[in-house]
């Protein structure tokens, strides 16, 4: 999740200027100029990010022959929501880009979907020669999903009635003691987080899956035509998880020491709604608000949200 993170960040500081009409509408007939401005910048961020990611992460692995590896269920499938967000915004950002340069409304959707398919088959393409990871279909599945949602809404409505946002809070971890199986070691919950997803906030926010949520933000205002809903207002559906501190399990080891924890801490799943804001529907001639409001509307909203789990809970929360 934290590459697929790092090409969103990216992509976005690249096509800002192109897909929030901040600076630039979007040309009425093909500019050959603007054109060739766009496929600059996608091409330079997808070679910038392929060969860093290979320098900084992949290179200083244990590589080896291409191979597959099953990682469904892994992280309650948390990731896999990330593959499919990041594969759609992706999309959505290069077809913002290809109408800004005057492609037309077919070619600028097979854009977008080229976009998100290519952008993330590198990654998984380049997990497959990873002897830690593998090519994992569930993500390609996953990413195939996200774009197939930007184009099958564009081909449709002409525009995006279902966004797909992310959210994060950091969930505080108990310093609660843990002994080994064979009761010779002993560790704490918080030290086994902060060996997994770190300690800064920021880190901690794009690795941490107890403390991330993956939304549908629904524009309900464009599935009744003339209404009195307000058309920035939406209603928002979401999923998290947490008690996640191992991939499958909430098993790990420490040099010979293997740990296990409690079924006081077993994994369960949330399901959220609450009430969105579509940004994008918030109408200023102000070009620094509508460059922040292009960046707002990858994000959740923060807002009242009802959580109900698998634990049979019902929760409230004044931000989600």
């Amino acid at each position: 999740m934290l590459r697929a993170l790092i090409f969103i960040a990216i992509t976005l500081v690249g096509y800002n200027h192109v897909w929030s009409q901040s600076f630039f509408e979007p040309a009425d007939t093909f500019n050959t100029k603007r054109f060739i401005t766009v496929s600059a910048i996608g091409g330079s961020i997808y070679t910038g990010m392929s060969l860093g990611l290979y320098h900084a992460w992949y290179k200083k692995q244990d590589l080896g022959s291409f191979h597959f590896f099953n990682d469904n269920g892994e992280w309650m499938n948390m990731d896999k929501f990330g593959h499919a967000y990041t594969a759609y915004m992706q999309g959505t950002i290069c077809y913002k880009g290809a109408k800004w340069a005057g492609v037309s409304e077919k070619n600028s959707i097979w854009a977008g979907i080229l976009c998100g398919v290519i952008f993330q088959s590198t990654l998984e393409t380049m997990d497959g020669f990873s002897n830690k990871w593998g090519f994992s279909k569930g993500d390609m599945i996953a990413n195939v999903s996200g774009t197939a949602l930007f184009a099958t809404q564009q081909i449709i409505w002409k525009e995006q009635r279902l966004k797909l946002k992310y959210a994060s809070y950091p969930p505080k971890h108990p310093n609660s003691l843990v002994t080994s199986i064979d009761g010779t070691a002993t560790t704490t919950i918080l030290d086994r987080s902060k060996d997994l997803f770190g300690t800064g906030f920021f880190e901690r926010a794009l690795k941490d899956y107890n403390g991330q949520s993956y939304w549908v933000s629904v524009n309900i205002a464009s599935f009744f035509g003339e209404s009195r809903w307000p058309k920035w207002l939406n209603i928002a559906i979401g999923t998290g998880a947490e008690n996640m501190y191992g991939g499958f399990k909430n098993q790990w080891t420490i040099g010979s020491a293997s740990f296990e924890l409690p079924s006081s801490y077993d994994r369960y799943r949330q399901f959220y709604i609450g009430p969105d804001i579509d940004f994008s529907e918030l109408k200023t001639n102000n070009s620094a608000l509508k460059t922040l409001f292009s960046i707002f509307n990858v994000f959740k909203c923060p807002a009242p949200a009802l959580e109900i789990n698998t634990k049979g809970e019902i929760v409230f929360h004044l931000f989600r």
